[in-house]
């Protein structure tokens, strides 16, 4: 399609467009709102009376890097097209339709018709150009696995090519609570803890994975994770939380998580940095579609970009880092897909698609798990967004949880597959966090990363439970109960039963420790707001070798071939601790670097 003909089409979209709003816009500029990934966004619009004319993203909370794409351009396309049915931009798809909505409601403002612009279609040029290339290795995927492998590769001198179909960098790790195990690190030892060790680490993996394991992975990564870990701070430029120190958690023995600083987001923007300063080529947009592979050796990629052009890529060697399948309609079991979901669009099991082709014959393991966290507010249908940051904090000061009839009935400082397993048991497989005014108001502070920012956990609060997610209020007990529909004369009688075994210092239920027992449930307002199993992360994957070499249904390395991150299988079981898959994307990609430029 020719430069003269896309005029043509765009100029009878406009006229289209404009033909479907019949009486046309009230001229002048209109603000318009709508709710992206964290928050509200709001636009300014400009109308003439037939058309629109500019768009301004005024004001936004959603994530550098994952959103820019969204922010920058799709004004521009809406502008340009004359239509809302413009294409969201990949791995930003709340972002894009908040932009989308916040239009609409300009729309309306101006006495236009949202729905008939959604309805005009917006045609596109794509490139019919094939791009062969080559290099020392192609590296699929450029989340936290990824982008480690990458850096890694280019120190050690190889030319890499990082494909990435989303519109930038960060993959899950971007939108995670942002935590990772640090064991053996020289940070973990300057926190204060000297005493942990490979054996116990591996114990501890072993007792929340239901022993389902893989030892070789397993003791790989608990070997390794610590030089990882000091590689990233001191190489890499990754900042880690040592004012907020350790995590002290049900999973483990030893303190051994320490948060990023600026969370998963603001890990992703620092490792974005370490990839551009590596000179790696970086291709954004452009999806990997097919390994090629000669005699039984995988001899590349071939990929396509969003905008049409095909990259025939000439490799030694590939390492897939695709992440996992939480957004596959085919690949998860219908446990998983029963939970709520909350990682990113993009995880759609690429990875092991491609690897299983017929020609490849990768094996996969464990493929029916995957981590569901017990600490999730629903914020869409079937979309979740995290309170664990929240929670910890609030497990510091007065937070408990109950259940719909009013009664504690786990551990809240237990590990999270414990509290899941009391979650799943309950009414609606749901808890409840209780707070007073005091704690919540730390609480709520806690969550920007997550993408609960406070002004959007305002609004849930003013909705008081009428709406999904749950975030009831009230002066009294019983008030947030009835708001929540929890049984309020159950309630006060749990918060007085609590209350004194603060006070005694000794959890006679659960066994909470005295060390989170240090503020009784004071005053009012009271908050309650429910908590729903959900996931991102899933367990199972590719079959990998101790080199991080995919192997085949006959137990045979695939030439060629290594992977990293999510996408393998097996290391941490049926289920992960807290920190432990960022932790072992990061070393799986240095060490898959590491091994192929032995």
């Amino acid at each position: 399609m020719n430069k003269k003909l896309l005029s043509v089409l765009l100029a009878l979209s406009m006229m289209t467009g404009a033909a479907a709003l019949a009486e046309g816009y009230t001229a002048g500029t209109y603000t318009g709102r709508a709710d992206g990934r964290n928050g509200e966004i709001t636009v300014d619009v400009t109308f003439s009376e037939d058309a629109i004319t500019d768009i301004v993203v005024k004001d936004h909370q959603e994530t550098a890097g994952i959103a820019d794409a969204a922010i920058n351009d799709l004004p521009g396309e809406i502008v340009a097209s004359q239509s809302l049915a413009v294409d969201a931009k990949s791995g930003a798809t709340f972002t894009s339709e908040g932009i989308v909505n916040a239009v609409a409601d300009a729309v309306a403002q101006a006495g236009g018709d949202a729905d008939a612009l959604r309805a005009v279609p917006v045609e596109k040029e794509l490139s019919t150009e094939t791009i062969e290339m080559t290099t020392d290795v192609v590296v699929v995927g450029g989340g936290a696995a990824g982008m480690a492998a990458t850096v890694r590769l280019e120190q050690l001198g190889k030319n890499v090519i990082l494909l990435e179909k989303a519109s930038f960098l960060g993959g899950a790790i971007s939108v995670s609570g942002g935590n990772q195990v640090v064991m053996g690190s020289k940070l973990q030892a300057e926190a204060g803890v000297t005493d942990d060790s490979v054996d116990s680490m591996v114990e501890d993996f072993m007792k929340n994975g239901a022993n389902l394991n893989v030892p070789e992975l397993l003791n790989l990564y608990a070997e390794n994770v610590g030089e990882t870990t000091d590689w990233l701070n001191e190489d890499c430029g990754i900042a880690f939380d040592m004012e907020g120190g350790l995590h002290q958690l049900g999973e483990y023995s030893h303190n051994r998580e320490l948060a990023y600083v600026g969370g998963g987001a603001g890990f992703a923007a620092s490792m974005r940095e370490a990839v551009e300063k590596s000179g790696a080529t970086v291709l954004l947009s452009t999806r990997a579609q097919s390994l090629n592979v000669e005699d039984g050796k995988v001899t590349g990629v071939t990929a396509q970009a969003n905008e049409g052009t095909t990259y025939v890529i000439t490799a030694e060697n590939v390492i897939l880092a695709t992440g996992g399948y939480g957004a596959s309609d085919t690949l998860l079991s219908d446990e998983l897909a029963s939970a709520l979901y909350y990682g990113p669009s993009t995880s759609t099991g690429d990875g092991v698609i491609m690897a299983t082709a017929d020609g490849i014959n990768a094996a996969t393991r464990l493929m029916e798990y995957g981590k569901r966290y017990p600490n999730g507010v629903e914020v869409s249908k079937g979309i979740a967004k995290s309170t664990i940051a929240g929670n910890i904090a609030g497990w510091t000061m007065s937070a408990i949880l109950v259940n719909a009839e009013g009664e504690r009935v786990v551990n809240e400082k237990a590990s999270n597959r414990t509290i899941l397993e009391a979650e799943l048991a309950q009414t609606g497989s749901e808890l409840f966090l209780l707070m007073d005014s005091e704690t919540f108001n730390v609480w709520k502070t806690k969550l920007a990363a997550a993408g609960l920012t406070e002004e959007t956990i305002d609004g849930y609060v003013a909705a008081n439970g009428t709406t999904t997610p749950v975030f009831a209020h009230g002066d009294t007990l019983e008030e947030v109960a009835a708001a929540a529909g929890v049984n309020g004369e159950n309630l006060v009688k749990t918060v007085e039963r609590y209350n004194g075994f603060v006070a005694a210092g000794n959890d006679e239920d659960f066994g909470r420790s005295a060390d989170y027992m240090t503020m009784a449930i004071g005053d009012g307002p009271y908050y309650l707001v429910e908590q729903k199993p959900r996931f991102a992360t899933t367990m199972g994957g590719l079959v990998v070798n101790a080199s991080l070499q995919v192997e085949n249904t006959d137990g045979d390395v695939i030439p060629g071939l290594y992977a990293a991150g999510e996408v393998v299988g097996g290391v941490m079981g049926d289920d992960s601790p807290s920190g432990a898959n960022n932790g072992w994307a990061l070393t799986a990609g240095k060490l898959a670097a590491e091994a192929i430029a032995e």
